[in-house]
């Protein structure tokens, strides 16, 4: 893939968890409420179809506010890869403000952990603009920090069954 700077924001990490375990986190409603968006800001609710055309809709609390964000499924590659978009809503349904796609990947770290890169793409240099001004690096960053000791928590809750 190739990334167009004057569109497209991106960050790389490396997270100490299992691949499988983070995307889990990723797919999975009740798993993406308790990380998707900076605290103490919440998800109060999260509907995923997992499949391209599936719906991938939030619901977010942010300052006293709710914010409902429908969309779709894009691309589902098991355990590397999932693209979303606010463009659509299920049913091909085209939203009336698109914001932008998203584009997680999830690729085994060869030091251990995995490798989680997450893409914004916009639909205008403008509105990539926009994203960083809000606090894009901060936010997704804060994201992956909330995403990687959520998924420590489930890896221990694992590793404590018998």
């Amino acid at each position: 893939m190739k990334l167009d700077p004057s569109t497209d924001l991106t960050f790389t990490r490396i997270i100490d968890a299992p691949r499988a375990l983070l995307w889990e986190c990723w797919t999975t409603p009740e798993h993406v409420k308790n990380f998707f968006v900076p605290k103490p800001h919440e998800v109060s609710d999260c509907q995923i179809d997992l499949r391209p055309g599936g719906r991938f809709n939030t619901t977010f609390k942010v300052d006293g506010k709710e914010m409902r964000n429908d969309g779709v499924c894009l691309e589902v590659i098991d355990g590397r890869r999932l693209v979303f978009t606010d463009a659509y809503a299920e049913g091909w349904k085209p939203a009336a403000d698109p914001f932008m796609t998203a584009i997680i990947e999830f690729e085994d770290h060869p030091e251990g952990g995995t490798t989680y890169t997450a893409t914004a793409r916009h639909r205008s240099a403008d509105a990539r603009q926009q994203h960083e001004d809000m606090g894009f690096y901060d936010g997704w960053g804060t994201v992956a920090t909330q995403l990687e000791e959520y998924a420590k928590t489930l890896g221990a809750k694992a590793d404590a069954t018998p």
